[in-house]
């Protein structure tokens, strides 16, 4: 790498660092929310959903600002705009305010995921490229993961409402890194944006995500949850016609034609669904139901940071050499199995028997799977679409972490218990099996003369 390189890529990993943390950090902090500004079960999940449905819903027109504008300010005014919202949520003063400043906070984290995997790619090539996407997915992976951790300290240590402040410092790092970066991201001539498209997208996710949430209040034969079902569903039809339409698409349509993509991007919703949910329910059940301090609820999933961090980047370049399907396929199913092993845990929970050894085999299914995975939903995108097919695929991975957070009240029917837990973890290793089948079926490895061409 060169130093511009070098810097585009720290610019990139911090900047969707503070999107991805904020993304899992929040967890650990739900029970003592719920204990300062009220709400059951349905405000824990709003107060990640509600975050995750806009992050989910405008990372396509993010893309599409990006084309328009450029990466490098679409990039600072996400940056500028989390911030902000970050201070309105530590200050909040009921549930709804917190809520809301977190879908204010969804906006802004849309900017800058598909933004910064962009910069990447087209500061990169070659090798360079892969090992380049697995540092990236590393780091971001790891700030997913590491979340509950940091905020668990914060939490006991502190205040739930500084967990929300811990972005301020990265945020302002990578501000100065970018006034050195010369790179500015090209624009694309002729980019428009499509805004009712971006409108369609928040509706047809934030309906069913409301009906699944709420219907545990109303009950599914309320107009209200049936309408918000409805309503979404027809606005989700509507955004697809609209796309197959549209001269130019936020969502190419054609790109799902790409073999590689379209499977790659099926394998990621059962994928990230598992993550999403798993990251959920077990730093709420050690909390509320075993009783841990948040900290340590928090370090429960340490070792899976430390395994990604170890082994993602070996995983990326064994992938560029072997090819992405080996091991999506096991990766996946390890992970499952992982989850299959924390069925031993009881009610009076022992880390070291009971959780640990399934933590670890998630690790390890996980490290083998991120970094192949990025790299075989974008290896065969043309580098013009690279942007868009990255904001395709983090689009994904965030709408399936908040459906499945959303379909909670309904899988765990009695609540996060220990047969609550249990019936989650057992949903959460099927998704990643079926991950890794969808992996086996559909993703094909590079031709050996393309595979030279990335090597050189």
């Amino acid at each position: 790498m060169n130093s511009q390189q070098r810097l585009a890529l720290v610019v990139a990993i911090l900047a969707s660092f503070v999107a991805f943390l904020d993304g899992s950090v929040v967890n650990v902090a739900l029970p003592a929310i719920s204990r300062e500004l009220g709400g059951g079960l349905s405000t824990q999940q709003w107060v990640v959903d509600g975050y995750l449905i806009t992050l989910g819903a405008l990372i396509l027109l993010a893309g599409s600002l990006s084309d328009v504008f450029g990466r490098i300010p679409v990039m600072r005014i996400g940056l500028w705009g989390f911030g902000i919202a970050s201070l309105l949520c530590a200050v909040a003063p009921v549930p709804e305010f917190l809520i809301a400043a977190r879908v204010f906070q969804g906006v802004a984290g849309a900017l800058l995921v598909p933004s910064s995997l962009a910069l990447i790619v087209s500061m990169f090539s070659g090798g360079s490229e892969g090992h380049a996407i697995g540092s990236w997915t590393a780091w971001t992976s790891a700030a997913f993961i590491a979340g509950p951790i940091v905020g668990g300290a914060f939490v006991d240590l502190l205040s739930w409402r500084l967990v929300f402040a811990i972005n301020v410092i990265p945020i302002a790092l990578t501000l100065v890194l970018m006034q050195k970066l010369k790179a500015t991201g090209e624009r694309v001539e002729n980019a428009k944006v499509d805004y009712f498209g971006g409108a369609l997208t928040i509706v047809g996710i934030g309906g069913p995500v409301f009906a699944l949430i709420e219907q545990a209040t109303f009950g599914w034969s309320s107009p209200l949850i049936f309408g918000s079902l409805i309503v979404g569903l027809i606005a989700l039809a509507l955004f697809l016609v609209r796309q197959a339409r549209s001269l130019q698409p936020m969502m190419p349509l054609a790109l799902f034609t790409v073999r590689n993509f379209s499977y790659g991007n099926l394998a990621t919703l059962f994928i990230y669904a598992a993550l999403g949910m798993s990251g959920f329910v077990l730093v709420v059940f050690l909390q509320q139901e075993a009783a841990w301090p948040a900290t340590l609820a928090g370090m429960a999933a340490l070792p899976v940071t430390i395994i990604l961090m170890l082994l993602s980047t070996v995983f990326g370049k064994l992938s560029g050499r072997f090819g992405p399907r080996l091991f999506m396929t096991i990766g996946p199913i390890i992970a499952g199995l992982g989850h299959l092993m924390m069925l031993m845990v009881t009610e009076q929970v022992d880390y070291w028997w009971q959780l640990l050894p399934g933590i670890l085999m998630f690790g390890l299914g996980l490290s083998i799977t991120v970094a192949p995975l990025t790299s075989a939903v974008l290896g065969d995108v043309k580098k013009s679409q690279s942007g868009i097919a990255s904001a395709v695929n983090n689009a994904v991975a965030r709408i399936a972490g908040l459906v499945a957070v959303a379909f909670l009240g309904i899988i765990t029917a009695t609540g996060l218990d220990l047969a609550g837990l249990h019936r989650s973890l057992i949903v959460c290793a099927g998704l990643l099996f079926l991950g890794g089948i969808v992996s086996f079926a559909g993703i094909r490895n590079p031709r050996p003369h393309q595979a030279n061409l990335v090597a050189h």
